[in-house]
This record gives structure tokens, sequence and C-alpha cells, in this order.
């Protein structure tokens, strides 16, 4: 059975620091590139950062979307099928749920993801 478990969401004040981490199971982890969406009230779902998979490589890419490049970084630990998004500085405007993503390569489009963890709410605020 497939999952992803996202974990590591909760209430920060500006300029604070947290970290997410999606759990994989089911699924050959090294195989897929994986991502991290965000979606807040009202809005459409947008990619923040996603990374490539390493199964050929020890090496991968990394890719953020321009409001977070320098705050967050994107990892993954294949030894224990986990990827991280660690957040720091973070706004008001980062406020959203967070979703983890896996799918056969990196990229923006929703649709060319496979599985999908059930989102994690982070919100920033004084």
């Amino acid at each position: 059975q497939v999952q992803l478990v996202e974990s590591g969401g909760g209430l920060v004040q500006p300029g604070g620091s947290l970290r997410l981490s999606c759990a994989a199971s089911g699924f050959t982890f090294d195989s897929y590139a994986f991502a991290w969406f965000r979606q807040a009230p009202g809005e459409e779902r947008e990619g923040v950062s996603c990374i490539s998979s390493s199964f050929s490589t020890s090496t991968f890419s990394t890719y953020y979307t321009h409001s977070v490049k320098g705050r967050f970084t994107i990892s993954r630990d294949n030894a224990k099928n986990t990827v991280y998004l660690e957040m720091n500085d973070l706004k008001p405007e980062d406020t959203a749920v967070y979703y983890c993503a896996a799918g056969p390569q990196s990229s923006w489009s929703l649709p060319l993801y496979d599985y999908w963890g059930q989102g994690a709410q982070v919100t920033v605020s004084s």
C-alpha cells in the first residue's frame, strides 16, 4: 500500500522555523522525484520545491519557487525513505496546507505526480 505521511506542521511566529517530513512507503523510494506543494485558503495549489530522483546517481537536483529561495531547503534521505522541507524565516504568506508528492520526474505540474500525502497545516502568525 502506497503511503506518503507528512508531519512537522504547526503554528510558528514570523521569522521562525519548521521542518516538514514526508515518510514514504509502498514504492521504490529512490526511483521517484518528490515535491512539496502548498495550498492557502481560496488559492490554487502551488509548487514550493522539488528534488530529483537518485536511482542512478548519488547526486540530485533541487528546485524552488522564487518566493522561498534562500529560506527553504528540500532534502531526501533514501535510507529512511523520507523527504524533508526545512523552512526558515517564515512569513505570514507561507501559511498554507503543505502537501508532499511523488512522481517520475521533478516538475511543477500537479498531474505528473502519482502519489500525494494528506497535507500538513503550517500557520505563520504572531
